[in-house]
C-alpha cells in the first residue's frame, strides 16, 4: 500500500471555492490562502446565526498505545462515510502541532485513504495561526521583562512570574533556562522557561474563545505574575492584551480545507490533551453547525483526558451537547493492553484480547456516565483474526451500546458505511446530555470526582505547592472554574507503565495553575511536562523535500 503522503499528494483536489460553495458559504466570507485552503471570515457568523444547528458527534478513543488506534482517521473516514449514505456532514478537527510532526507521532491528519488535505501544509505551517498564537504569547512575554527592565512599577516579584514563553517544537533543552544575563542593558536576570505552543493559555482561550470581544478580554485576564505584596498581576495591567489580540485577529478565523473525497472539514486551534483541553476551537465546532447536519470532531487521546475535557470544560463553556460519542478501538491496541509487546500485537492472541477489554469497558463505561449513546467504532487490521473480531463484536454486544467495524483507512467512505449508518442510528435516540461534576464545588472535589469517576483513583495526594496555589485561588475568588487535569495519556492512572484498568491507586498532583483567561484551572500529576522532548530518533529524521519542491516523509 502506498504511503500517506503518497496517496495525499495523488488525491485529486477540488478548489476550495467549490467545497466553500457547496456549503453555502457566499464568495465574500471566503480568505483564500493558495488554491486548497481559506479563512472564513466573521461575516459568515452573523449571517447564520439564526440557522438550526446539526447534531454534534464527538470521536474519542481507548487509551494510546504504541500499536495504534487510529481516532483522526476514523473522524475523516467517518465524514466521508456520511456523505457516502447520503448525509450532509462536517468534521471539525484541531491543527496539527510541529512538535509530534518532527518528534514522534508524525502528521495529524488522519491516514490511509482518510485523510485531511493539503496534508503537508496542514502538518507544516498550514495558514499560520500556530506561529500567530507563540508571538501572541511571547509579546507578553516581552512586555513583562520590559516592565522589569523600564523600573517594575508594578512591584512585580521576579520569583513569582507565571507565565512562560512558548514555540511549537519539542526542545527539552528550554524547559529550564535563565533570561537577562550580559549586563543591564540586557535585562532583569531571573529564571524562565519554555511550554510547547499547544500548551499555552493563549492557545486554549483562541480555542474558547466567542469572539474577538471575548478574546480580547480573555486575554486580558491572564495571570501573569505576582507582585512582592502577594498582589496578582494580569496581562491587562501590563497593557498587553489589544496587541496580543491584534496579533491573533486573523487566526481567530477558522480554516476550511477537504478530505481526499472533498468532504468539508473546519481545522481550527490545537492544544494537547494530555497538558491542555484537547479540543479544536468552539468558534469552528459552532459554525460547522450551522454548516452541516452531522459535524463530526474528535477530542485528543483517550476518553479519560479529551472526552473528559470536551464534556467538562469545552461544551460547558460553550453550551453544546453531543448526540453520539464514537468510541474507537482496535484489536491489536486491546491485547497490548494484555500485555502483549508491541511487536507481537499482530499475533492472534485471544486470551490477551480478552484480558485487554477492560481498558475498553472503562472507556464505555465513562462516556455513558454522561447521559449520551455510544457507538464502538472496531478500527480494523489486516491482521485482525476473525476469532479476534468476534470476541470484540460478542463485548460490544453485551455493553448494550452500538457497534461496528471500520475499514476507513483502506477503504475511505466505503470502508465507513456502517459505522455511518450506527452513528444516524444513535444520534435519533434521545439523550440526558450533562457534565461529570458542578463547578460550584470546592477545587478538591471537582478533581476527586474526576479522579475516582473517570479514571479510577481510590484517593488525590497534593503537594505542599499545590495546596498553596489552591488557596491562591480560592483568595482570588476564581475557585468556581472547570477542572483540566495534565495527565499521561497512556494509561488511565497517572503512571504511564499501568495499562488495562487498574483501580484504587493514588492520582499524585504534583503542581496547580490557574489559567484564568481560558477559564479553568490547570493541574498536573504525575511526570507530565509542558514541554515534551525529541525521541533517540525523530521523525524529522525521515521528513525531505526535493528539488522540486515535493516533500517526502511525513506520515
Amino acid at each position: 500500500m502506498k504511503s500517506d503522503i503518497e496517496i495525499a499528494q495523488a488525491a485529486p483536489m477540488l478548489p476550495i471555492t467549490e467545497i466553500a460553495g457547496r456549503l453555502g458559504i457566499l464568495p465574500e466570507e471566503l480568505e483564500p490562502y493558495g488554491r486548497f485552503k481559506a479563512k472564513l471570515s466573521e461575516s459568515i457568523f452573523s449571517r447564520l446565526s439564526e440557522r438550526p444547528d446539526g447534531k454534534l458527534v464527538l470521536v474519542t478513543a481507548i487509551n494510546p498505545t504504541p500499536a495504534g488506534e487510529g481516532k483522526t482517521t476514523t473522524t475523516v473516514g467517518l465524514g466521508q462515510a456520511m456523505k457516502k449514505i447520503g448525509k450532509n456532514a462536517v468534521i471539525a478537527l484541531r491543527e496539527p502541532s510541529l512538535g509530534p510532526v518532527f518528534g514522534i507521532k508524525g502528521g495529524a491528519a488522519g491516514g490511509g485513504y482518510a485523510q485531511v488535505v493539503p496534508m503537508e501544509d496542514i502538518n507544516l505551517h498550514f495558514t499560520g495561526d500556530m506561529h500567530a498564537i507563540t508571538a501572541s504569547n511571547n509579546l507578553l512575554c516581552a512586555l513583562l521583562d520590559n516592565h522589569l527592565q523600564q523600573g517594575n512599577a508594578l512591584g512585580i516579584d521576579q520569583r513569582r512570574i507565571l507565565i512562560k514563553r512558548c514555540m511549537d517544537m519539542n526542545d527539552r533543552a528550554l524547559r529550564n533556562i535563565v533570561v537577562g544575563l550580559g549586563g543591564r542593558v540586557n535585562g532583569v536576570p531571573r529564571e524562565d522557561g519554555f511550554m510547547i505552543t499547544v500548551a499555552s493559555e493563549v492557545m486554549a482561550i483562541l480555542c474558547l474563545a466567542a469572539d474577538l470581544a471575548d478574546l480580547k478580554k480573555r486575554l486580558g485576564d491572564i495571570l501573569v505574575a505576582y507582585t512582592f505584596d502577594q498582589k496578582p498581576v494580569y496581562a491587562r495591567d501590563l497593557q498587553a492584551h489589544g496587541a496580543m489580540a491584534a496579533l491573533l485577529k486573523d487566526a481567530l478565523k477558522p480554516n476550511l480545507v477537504q478530505t481526499l473525497e472533498n468532504t468539508p472539514a473546519l481545522m481550527h486551534g490545537g492544544p494537547f490533551a494530555n497538558i491542555a483541553h484537547g479540543c479544536n476551537s468552539v468558534r469552528a465546532t459552532k459554525l460547522a453547525l450551522k454548516l452541516a447536519d452531522y459535524v463530526i470532531t474528535e477530542a485528543g487521546f483517550g476518553s479519560d483526558l479529551g472526552a473528559e475535557k470536551f464534556m467538562d470544560i469545552k461544551c460547558r463553556c460553550a453550551g453544546l451537547a453531543p448526540s453520539a460519542v464514537v468510541l474507537v478501538a482496535t484489536v491489536r491496541a486491546l491485547k497490548y493492553n494484555g500485555g502483549v509487546p508491541k511487536a507481537e500485537t499482530a499475533r492472534p492472541d485471544e486470551a490477551a484480547l480478552r484480558r485487554g477489554l477492560v481498558n475498553l469497558a472503562a472507556h464505555v463505561e465513562n462516556m455513558q456516565k454522561y447521559g449520551v449513546p455510544v457507538v464502538v467504532a472496531i478500527n480494523r487490521f489486516e491482521t485482525d483474526s476473525d476469532g479476534e473480531l468476534q470476541i470484540l463484536s460478542d463485548f460490544c454486544a453485551h455493553t448494550g451500546c452500538r457497534f461496528a467495524l471500520s475499514e476507513v483507512f483502506a477503504h475511505g467512505g466505503d470502508g465507513g458505511k456502517a459505522l455511518a449508518e450506527a452513528v444516524v442510528e444513535a444520534c435519533a435516540e434521545p439523550s440526558d446530555f450533562h457534565v461529570l461534576y458542578d463547578t460550584a464545588l470546592p477545587v478538591k472535589e471537582k478533581i476527586a470526582a474526576i479522579a475516582t469517576r473517570i479514571y479510577g483513583a481510590g484517593a488525590v495526594a497534593y503537594s505542599a505547592a499545590a495546596d498553596k496555589m489552591i488557596a491562591e485561588i480560592e483568595a482570588l475568588g476564581k475557585s468556581d472554574l472547570p477542572i483540566c487535569i495534565a495527565k499521561t495519556q497512556y494509561s488511565l492512572s497517572d503512571d504511564p507503565s499501568r495499562l488495562g484498568r487498574p483501580s484504587g491507586f493514588t492520582l499524585n498532583v504534583k503542581e496547580i495553575r490557574l489559567s484564568a483567561g481560558a477559564g479553568f484551572i490547570v493541574v498536573l500529576t504525575g511526570d507530565i511536562m509542558t514541554m515534551p522532548g525529541l525521541p533517540k530518533a525523530p521523525a524529522a529524521y525521515q521528513i525531505d523535500v526535493d528539488a522540486d519542491g515535493r516533500i517526502c516523509g511525513l506520515f
